[in-house]
């Protein structure tokens, strides 16, 4: 063989050792390429989008990221619904809008549901506990969580209005003096003119409104109906004082929870515990559209209510009574004073109206898991 058989064979050899290596680490890599692969794979998750940013200089800058998955996953797990869950009352499960107080353990209630175990330990005759860890709780021993009080003053909740968020403690005055979708009435509804609709229309309805123009005749029409309206909350107003000048009076912060009936079809009352007020029980109870047999169906709403008496009386006594918002609650109600006289026969009053302004009242309070009231009750003396 020549020497330059040799050197080809020599070369070719070292290529083909070449031609191996490099196969051969394809290979390797194809396979470590296959194993990532099925790594990601096996973990069970789509692979992470790339998230489209904006560049500085006009360009596109591409992460990884969840895209609308995690937009979607933050709007359902924010912070402040995950806080409602956890500041909210351990009896009446809701955000409290008044004092916050709290048992030797931590566990949080509102004042109106403290209020309301206090009493019911009064009435069974036994000490109130905890609904979470049973320890006892007393005026004495629970404290208030100022904390916890400012911190549910500054989470967000929906305007009824307008349905943006506000913080609770900012909402009411949103509601009733800057929403621009908050009913009001015409500047001209002194003498006359019927229109209501949002606060961002009434500027244009003005100017467009055919009462300025109205003659003074047409006008007393009006101001007749105005004066009617005056003389009726005159006469509330003076019965009320005349009443407060009785003997035996009461009134109970009293708290409505919800009930099904027995029948085939259970309909929703509220019943309060019983309360005691001149040395006899009682208990209140209010009912949905006069007990309607599907309520949900209908638009207008309204409640009405009865004082029932559960202590038998020697002799008839006759009760003035009234209800109005209490201290741990913000129901909108109109005072109207009704009267009734109990015996041994008739110890449940008729049902009488709960004078709410509206149905989205109704509905405010039927939204919610309870509902807080006082009941002030004059006894007329024999």
């Amino acid at each position: 063989m020549s020497d330059g058989e040799g050197s080809a064979q020599t070369a070719a050899v070292e290529t083909g050792g070449q031609s191996d290596n490099m196969t051969v680490a394809m290979d390797g890599q194809q396979q470590q390429q296959q194993q990532n692969v099925s790594i990601t794979k096996d973990d069970g998750e789509p692979n992470p989008k790339k998230a489209k940013l904006s560049g500085g200089g006009g360009g596109e800058v591409f992460g990884r990221g969840g895209g609308g998955a995690d937009k979607q996953h933050s709007a359902s797990d924010k912070l402040e619904h995950r806080l409602g869950g956890i500041l909210c009352c351990a009896v009446c499960l809701d955000l409290p809008r008044s004092s916050i107080y709290q048992c030797t353990n931590g566990h949080l209630m509102c004042a109106g549901c403290f209020a309301h175990l206090l009493a019911d330990a009064r009435l069974r005759d036994e000490m109130a506990t905890c609904p979470n860890c049973r320890v006892d709780i007393a005026k004495n021993t629970a404290t208030r969580n100022l904390a916890v009080e400012k911190a549910v003053s500054e989470l967000p909740s929906e305007c009824q209005f307008c349905a943006k968020e506000f913080p609770r403690n900012t909402l009411q005055h949103h509601e009733q003096q800057l929403c621009a979708e908050r009913p009001v009435k015409c500047g001209y509804s002194k003498i006359g003119c019927p229109w209501r609709g949002p606060s961002h229309e009434a500027s244009e309805h003005e100017k467009v409104c055919p009462h300025p123009s109205t003659t003074g005749k047409d006008v007393m029409s009006a101001l007749d109906a105005m004066d009617q309206k005056f003389q009726e909350e005159k006469l509330l107003y003076d019965t009320i004082f005349d009443l407060m000048s009785f003997e035996k009076i009461t009134f109970n912060d009293l708290q409505l929870k919800p009930y099904r009936t027995e029948e085939f079809v259970h309909k929703l009352y509220y019943e309060t515990a019983r309360f005691s007020a001149f040395n006899f029980q009682w208990v209140v109870k209010t009912r949905i559209n006069n007990m309607q047999r599907d309520p949900a169906l209908s638009v207008d709403r309204h409640m009405s209510y009865q004082l029932i008496l559960k202590t038998k009386i020697p002799t008839p006594m006759s009760v003035h009574y009234l209800v109005v918002k209490g201290p741990f609650g913000d129901m909108k109600v109109n005072p109207k004073i009704y009267k009734f006289e109990f015996n041994e026969n008739e110890t449940e009053t008729q049902f009488v109206t709960l004078p709410l302004p509206d149905s989205a009242e109704c509905n405010r309070l039927l939204a919610a898991k309870t509902i807080n009231l006082r009941l002030i009750m004059f006894l007329v003396s024999k």
